[in-house]
């Protein structure tokens, strides 16, 4: 299964990282014709690092050898237990019982491994106990998540789950295939999907996300920036090169989103993305996140992106949303039934 797979193919790849990571002093990179260090590729960002570090870490911002070794244990049985439920989709009478839920009804496709091994405790590495900063007061949360519908109005800035079925207005964010949940920006990785495919010319970057087939165009010359009023789902990008790293700096989101995970707005979000390849196989993709309207202090985090041998295929979220159809027919059928035992019409 694609699980199976993953963890086998991290497996396989931990020691050749390793090896280059060892080497990368000596890694020459690789320049497109214009002398820009070549970024270009599908490249993977998931990660089974967790965003923020639990807190019994503290400030330990890497894990130890014997941890390394608990966490591809942990990892080991959470492909077991997948497998598992996976084994009960298919009605296998065999199977063994993995309790009351089999989960979403694409359990399938979750990736539960990332490429190389896990070496951090948490992907946010400032502030320096590796969590998200305190909040401004008064800036919302986002209650819906995967599980009960929530109250609440719209619009709808949670990324999951909702406040009602009555409309696809009531659903959240990637519900609607506004936006991807892993997609950012900023990159966040988990779930499914954590592919990004960039392209190069000598004035553009091209950041082609996977989920929900976004494409953000970054201008590399000195153009200005577009007028304030105008707010984008994406932002709106502008990039520069230092040295050897691609930098993008990314404003004018919308405030139909939130600004981070599930807190507060984007409207005054600065975004200051940082894609430096360290080797054949590795970008060192780092970002820094500034929202004085909602966190009292800059978030900073960071993570490997790993070349993929493949090709970006479009994800038809809108084409193929079938979840939303189900859900808002799955609640028409409810009132229904509720009418009927009533004695309603």
């Amino acid at each position: 299964m694609k699980a199976k797979l993953l963890l086998l193919f991290t497996t396989l790849i931990a020691p050749i990282s390793l090896s280059f990571a060892q080497g990368a002093d000596d890694y020459v990179v690789s320049r497109t014709e214009w002398g820009q260090p070549d970024l270009q590729g599908v490249w993977n960002f998931n990660s089974s690092t967790p965003m923020e570090r639990p807190e019994r870490f503290g400030t330990q911002e890497f894990l130890t050898p014997e941890e390394v070794e608990q966490d591809r244990i942990r990892q080991e049985e959470r492909r077991i237990a997948a497998d598992a439920a996976e084994a009960v989709l298919v009605i296998n009478p065999e199977a063994p019982p993995v309790g009351s839920s089999t989960g979403g009804y694409n359990n399938f496709w979750y990736e539960r491994a990332s490429i190389g091994e896990n070496v951090r405790t948490s992907l946010i590495v400032y502030p320096p106990d590796g969590r998200l900063p305190a909040r401004v007061e008064g800036s919302a949360e986002h209650t819906a998540n995967l599980g009960p519908d929530v109250e609440g109005g719209r619009p709808v800035l949670a990324t999951f789950g909702g406040i009602g079925k009555d409309g696809p207005e009531d659903r959240g964010l990637s519900e609607r295939c506004l936006i991807g949940f892993n997609a950012g920006p900023p990159f966040n990785g988990g779930g499914y999907n954590a592919n990004v495919q960039i392209f190069q010319n000598r004035d553009h970057a091209v950041i082609m996300t996977e989920m929900v087939h976004d494409a953000r165009i970054v201008p590399l010359d000195d153009r200005g920036t577009i007028d304030d009023n105008i707010r984008l789902w994406s932002g709106d990008s502008r990039g520069y090169w230092d040295e050897d790293t691609l930098m993008v700096v990314t404003k004018n989101f919308t405030d139909l989103i939130p600004s981070f995970s599930r807190f507060g707005t984007a409207r005054d979000k600065t975004l200051t993305e940082r894609f430096t390849r360290v080797d054949t196989y590795t970008i060192e993709y780092e970002w820094t996140l500034e929202d004085p309207s909602t966190f009292t202090d800059k978030i900073i985090a960071t993570m490997p992106m790993t070349k993929v041998a493949g090709t970006l295929y479009e994800y038809g979220c809108h084409e193929g949303n079938y979840g939303m159809f189900n859900i808002l027919r799955g609640e028409r059928m409810n009132e229904l039934r509720a009418a009927e035992a009533g004695g309603g019409n």
